[in-house]
């Protein structure tokens, strides 16, 4: 494999020197979250990545071939690689050790136009010093191949400067630390899951670096995983297809790499028998949610090419033309870009804004990817026969959409037959139940709040749309009520301002059925309405299991444990047995008993849907609602232990 290597710094010394120093560190501990995004799980896990980050960036500098993260009993984190180590000499401004800098000031680093590193993944650079501040003590150990260096930190704070206490012929820095739950204060407890999603996907966007990661907080259960991938991105896009199981249209992935003086980029791709496409682009190691000039460049590139090759040789019809998501249908690719300054828009920091990385990347593709269409004419065909078969696709939606409204004009309503509107108009307060069945619909529509509760009743099995491409949902009698009565059209047509109920509730029983149907509404939402769930419209009602009664005395129990516990409540007032009533299904309760438990915003539990991580999201739609059965059983199998309330 050939993969073209970033620029290296100019002098492969590694001192004092290249150490340079942009404000102090006092902020850090009074607002975490500006430097580390929450002092949630999610904050919690990114301190580990601050700091394997910099492993990385020796990494991506030549230096540095194995990284280990190990996670300690008491969840301590120990993060160990053999680069060449943080400098220890004395700091020329500050006037203590490089390595004292790195960990107390924030802004100190190699990344900051010094020549350190010409590329790094850091996002702000504030790492080290950001996860010394936030934890409850941190020790430092320094190998530079002659002394071993130590230093320990609590809360940021030293006591004894950097210290030798051995020597070495070895190279590397190790970090230990533990999370501070004075800051941390939701949890301190690592998910090894993922840490481990985020590691191998750097293991994948650094071909040949070695990253072993292992839990060892339970000495009889020890997990360990090493993760080392030679074929690089080329390997994280079959990786994406095997989890998924899903069915390629041909061996190759489409390798494409390409350097100039500002950018090095790295594309892999490969087509598979879904109808959705999952493209993930990175900048310097940094996962690029939004997208940006690369993830645009590469898009436009992909569409102009798959048109020129029909062009070229006669398989386009005379006057179409293919669009991005026809050209996209199928499609898994990896876009990784390295860059000196990398420059991040949006809130988030989720979008790359370099404005001379899109020519470059859709120049860089516009001639690989054909030069390789050309060469592979089989492969070729079939990547075009499936961007027409998307075409054709949607032109029959197109026809479809047409015929749908054209029913609806005929009927002489806008609104499906069987919703039961509200009053309100200002989405800030209406919401609509989505409900299984028309026994707990009716119960619905009775108990409500007219004034902004609206009820729409679903029956039966819906389509499932992760089997189908959008023709097939334009017409369907299950899921064009539901189109129809939010208002928003869906897929391209998609328009959020018009959505006409701020909550959008799924209401189902609390059994397998109701399960499926839960998850038949949250893929077609994820698919053809995503919008809802980014925004937060989207919502899970907790109907009861449960009545636990004695005499005038109830209360309703949402799980096993809270009936036990008001059963013994009832049982301890006077000893005589509590009477338990099991909610098969929600049309067994009245209209009163529905508001009261599941309705009434006073006293209901809803749980709201959102999508911290849309590629994990995607992969687990596809896996539970696809064709193939070894990955959904594998996936069951693996996570059945977490379910809880199962009614089998």
């Amino acid at each position: 494999m050939e993969v073209e290597s970033i620029v290296r710094p100019e002098s492969e010394e590694y001192t004092e020197n290249e150490i340079q120093v942009l404000e102090g560190l006092e902020a850090v501990r009074k607002r975490p979250g500006m430097y580390i995004g929450s002092t949630g799980p999610r904050g919690l896990h990114h301190l580990v990545y601050e700091i394997v980050d910099n492993s990385i960036d020796e990494a991506l500098a030549g230096f540095c071939s194995e990284i280990k993260v190990d996670i300690l009993p008491d969840n301590v984190i120990r993060v160990s690689d053999n680069g060449r180590g943080i400098p220890t000499g004395i700091h020329p401004t500050e006037g203590i050790s490089a390595a004292t800098v790195v960990y107390t000031v924030l802004h100190a680093g190699g990344k900051f136009g010094g020549g350190g590193y010409s590329v790094s993944g850091g996002l702000h650079g504030v790492g080290a010093s950001v996860v010394n501040a936030l934890s409850e003590w941190l020790e430092l150990t320094v190998k530079n191949g002659k002394n071993i260096f130590f230093q320990h930190f609590d809360r940021g704070n030293y006591e004894k400067e950097l210290e030798i206490i051995g020597e070495t012929t070895e190279t590397g820095t190790t970090v230990v630390f533990k999370a501070d739950s004075e800051i941390f204060t939701e949890t301190t407890e690592y998910d090894y899951e993922i840490l481990l999603k985020r590691l191998r996907e750097q293991s994948f966007l650094n071909a040949g670096v070695k990253i072993i990661i292992s839990d060892l907080r339970d000495e009889e259960n020890v997990v360990s995983e090493v993760l080392h991938y030679e074929g690089g991105i080329r390997q994280f896009v079959e990786h994406i297809h095997k989890t998924k199981g899903l069915e390629v249209l041909s061996d190759d992935v489409i390798y494409i790499s390409g350097a100039d003086e500002n950018v090095t980029a790295e594309i892999a791709l490969q087509y598979n028998d879904s109808y959705n496409a999952v493209i993930l682009s990175f900048a310097n190691n940094i996962h690029t949610v939004d997208g940006g000039t690369h993830e645009t460049g590469f898009k436009n590139a992909l569409v102009k090419v798959i048109n020129d090759y029909g062009k070229k040789f006669g398989l386009l019809k005379e006057g179409d033309r293919l669009l991005g998501d026809d050209v996209r249908e199928g499609l898994t690719a990896i876009i990784s870009v390295r860059l000196r300054e990398c420059e991040f828009e949006g809130q988030t920091k989720g979008r790359l804004g370099n404005p001379f990385v899109k020519p470059f990347i859709e120049k860089l593709v516009n001639e690989k990817l054909m030069d390789y269409l050309e060469a592979n004419p089989v492969v070729a065909r079939t990547i075009f026969d499936k961007s027409v078969a998307a075409l054709n696709a949607r032109e029959a939606a197109k026809k479809a959409k047409e015929l749908a409204r054209r029913k609806t004009a005929l009927n002489g309503s806008s609104l499906p037959g069987k919703l039961a509107d509200c009053s309100e108009r200002d989405i800030e307060f209406t919401e609509i139940y989505i409900v299984e069945g028309d026994s707990a619909g009716g119960s619905a529509k009775e108990g409500r709040d007219r004034r902004y509760q609206a009820i729409l009743p679903l029956w039966g099995k819906m389509l499932n749309v992760e089997k189908a491409r959008i023709d097939k949902v334009y017409g369907n009698e299950k899921l064009m009520p539901v189109v129809t009565a939010l208002g928003t059209s869906i897929g391209e047509d998609f328009d959020i301002t018009k959505l006409r109920y701020g909550k959008v509730i799924i209401m189902a029983d609390a059994d397998v059925d109701g399960s499926h149907i839960r998850t038949l509404l949250l893929t077609f939402f994820f698919r053809f309405m995503r919008p809802l769930i980014t925004n937060g419209n989207i919502y899970i009602a907790q109907p009861p299991l449960f009545k636990i009664s004695k005499g005038k005395k109830f209360k309703y129990a949402f799980s096993d444990e809270e009936r036990d516990r008001y059963i013994a409540e009832f049982e301890a007032e006077g000893g005589a047995k509590a009477d338990v009533q099991r909610y098969k299904g929600l049309g067994e309760m009245d209209s009163e008993q529905l508001w009261e438990t599941t309705m009434n915003p006073e006293t209901r539990t809803m749980i709201r849907i959102d999508m911290e991580d849309a590629a994990k999201a995607d992969e687990i739609f596809t896996i539970l609602m696809g064709d193939k059965v070894a990955p959904r059983r594998e996936f069951i199998e693996k996570n059945a232990k977490y379910v809880q309330n199962l009614d089998i």
